[in-house]
């Protein structure tokens, strides 16, 4: 497969790839409501490669001890991912490519998120870069493959998931199947930026239980609002301390602060002059690699049993809807080194680094041990906000890199 057969094959598809990438921009595909989204996919990708497969969520994937819930009430009875195949000639190296298809919802600003817009060949709207663009890439890919038609060495899997927005559910699913491969490649908007180490995170919920009252009594009341605000001073004081204990790790040392403590929700009270009887506290706090989830969770409670006063300790619950470990591979690794060298053939610019964010490359690397880095195309700096977009050009460069790459990688 010459460069210049696989760079036309991918021009010739790539306003097929953009007329893809607008029909699902049109899909509502907030976490849980993926389904119509899905079924579009998995038609799509019948068109380009021999295998696709619904692969269903099982009904009590809730049960699994790293399920993350910030969905309520959500049953899974007709959901599914898709699972793709491209089988290779045999001998090579196989790969997986994740990526999702959930998205967050609008951004305040944004006029038209589900209603894409095309303007000089970049295209506008929720999930543009995160995560659709990503699979318009893999779609364009496989179209330019099926054109040129030299088979690779090794097979090609691509996991279309769901729920990875509010805590990876759906790449959870399909890693309990067991897959195995050579190598994942977790596809997020990097800019081509190599990622072979990632931090975790853990989202939390704290709720407070105070005894409330008109402010003419404020002897007898304990305003439950206080009592959030001394558990987010707990907690801001444990991030420190744990920030201070997780310096001289390779990639993330750069960073000032690679895993904040972040406060996104504060609900309480009904009435400024009543002490308000229930407040809640939703937030995440960052993880590297020199703790797990379990002992970040368990550290969290004991400073806030060690710190809060008696009142606080007895009326307080810390429940956990979201839990990562970081991911680490050795940036010597030689699918690190075969990506890079392959950007470096296409004369693109590029570099290795920590990513300061959680995704769901930990399932892959971590849990079935295949060795994961997370790259693609388009910026994060517009992902989940209101000018979130991606350049038709960007995504033919990362599928002219994936092609090269799969190239390299399956003949090591």
């Amino acid at each position: 497969m010459s460069r210049s057969r696989l760079r036309q094959a991918i021009t010739n598809h790539l306003p097929a790839a953009q007329s893809l990438l607008c029909d699902l921009l049109h899909f509502e595909s907030t976490p849980g409501n993926e389904r119509e989204a899905m079924q579009y996919l998995a038609n799509a990708f019948a068109a380009v490669a021999p295998e696709v497969e619904r692969v269903p969520l099982p009904a009590n994937l809730g049960t699994d001890p790293d399920y993350s819930d910030p969905v309520p009430d959500l049953t899974y009875d007709g959901h599914f991912n898709v699972r793709v195949r491209l089988p290779g000639s045999g001998g090579g190296r196989s790969v997986i490519f994740n990526t999702h298809a959930d998205v967050v919802p609008a951004s305040q600003g944004q006029e038209r998120p589900f209603d894409p817009v095309v303007q000089d060949g970049v295209v506008y709207g929720r999930g543009a870069c995160d995560a659709k663009g990503q699979i318009a890439c893999l779609y364009l890919l496989l179209s330019a493959l099926k054109e040129v038609g030299s088979p690779l060495p090794g097979d090609v899997i691509l996991h279309l998931v769901v729920e990875e927005e509010v805590g990876g559910n759906g790449s959870l699913a399909m890693v309990r199947r067991g897959e195995r491969a050579d190598a994942c490649i977790v596809m997020e908007p990097t800019a081509y930026t190599l990622f072979p180490s990632v931090r975790g995170a853990v989202w939390f919920r704290g709720t407070c239980h105070g005894r409330a009252g008109h402010s003419g009594r404020a002897g007898d009341t304990v305003s439950a609002l206080k009592m959030a605000v001394r558990v987010m001073e707990i907690l801001e004081g444990y991030h420190a301390r744990l920030l201070a204990s997780s310096k001289g790790i390779p990639l993330f040392d750069q960073f000032p602060n690679p895993m904040p403590i972040t406060f996104g929700k504060l609900r309480a009270g009904d009435w400024p002059a009543t002490a308000p009887s229930q407040a809640t506290i939703e937030g995440v706090l960052g993880l590297l690699p020199n703790k797990t989830w379990k002992h970040v969770t368990e550290e969290m409670r004991q400073a806030i049993l060690d710190e809060g006063d008696e009142y606080l300790r007895e009326h307080f619950d810390l429940t956990f809807m979201y839990r990562h470990d970081a991911h680490v591979l050795d940036p010597r690794h030689p699918l690190v080194t075969a990506l890079l060298a392959t950007c470096g053939e296409l004369d693109l610019p590029t570099e290795v680094t920590a990513m300061t964010a959680s995704c769901d490359s930990w399932f892959y690397n971590n849990q079935l041990n295949i060795p994961t880095v997370v790259f693609g195309c388009g910026t994060l700096k517009y992902a989940h906000s209101n000018q979130e977009q991606i350049a038709m050009e960007e995504i033919a460069k990362g599928a002219e890199v994936l092609g090269r790459f799969l190239q390299r990688w399956g003949r090591q």
